[in-house]
C-alpha cells in the first residue's frame, strides 16, 4: 500500500487553511467595497501602511503578503487617491517610503473596524479560551515554519 493513501487531502493543515481564506477572503471583498470603498488589495495595503508606517513598498509587499509589483501599484492607487503619501527616503534617491495622509488615517480607522468586525465573525463559533489557543498556535507554526519556507532575500 502506499503510504500517501491514507493522506485525506481535505483534512491538510494547507487545504483546509487554504478554504478558510477563500470563504473569508469572499466576504472581506465585498466589506472593503461597502465600508470603505476600497477594493480588498488596496484596502490591505492601506491597513498595512497605516499599522506599520512609515514603511517602504518592500515593507509594504512583506508585511501585506503581496508581490512588489501588487503593493507598488495598490501604493500608486492609494497616493492617487490621496490616502498615502509617497516620499523620497533621504539617504537613497531609489527608495521611497509610505505613509498616511490625513484623508488616509480616517481611512485606515475605517477600515481597522471592518477588520475587527470581520475577525469576530470568522471567530464567531470559538469562545475566547479558543481564540487565545488557536492565535498561540499559528504563532508557533508560523515561528517554525517562517525559516524552513521564507524566500531568499532580493
Amino acid at each position: 500500500m502506499n503510504p500517501h493513501e491514507s493522506v485525506q487531502l481535505d483534512r491538510t493543515l494547507t487545504y483546509r487553511l487554504h478554504l478558510l481564506n477563500k470563504l473569508t477572503d469572499q466576504q472581506s471583498q465585498r466589506s472593503y467595497l461597502d465600508k470603505v470603498g476600497l477594493s480588498m488589495s488596496d484596502g490591505r495595503c492601506l491597513t498595512t501602511v497605516g499599522t506599520f508606517e512609515p514603511l517602504s513598498v518592500n515593507d509594504l509587499a512583506r508585511r501585506s503578503n503581496l508581490n512588489k509589483g501588487q503593493a507598488s501599484r495598490a501604493a500608486q492607487a492609494l497616493v492617487d487617491l490621496g490616502l498615502i503619501l509617497k516620499s523620497d527616503l533621504p539617504d537613497d534617491g531609489r527608495g521611497v517610503v509610505l505613509t498616511l495622509t490625513s484623508a488616509g488615517r480616517r481611512y485606515w480607522k475605517k477600515a481597522m473596524r471592518m477588520v475587527q468586525d470581520r475577525n469576530d465573525t470568522i471567530f464567531g463559533c470559538l469562545d475566547a479560551q479558543e481564540v487565545a489557543q488557536l492565535s498561540h498556535m499559528l504563532d508557533r507554526l508560523i515561528a517554525h515554519n517562517r525559516p524552513v519556507l521564507a524566500p531568499a532575500p532580493d
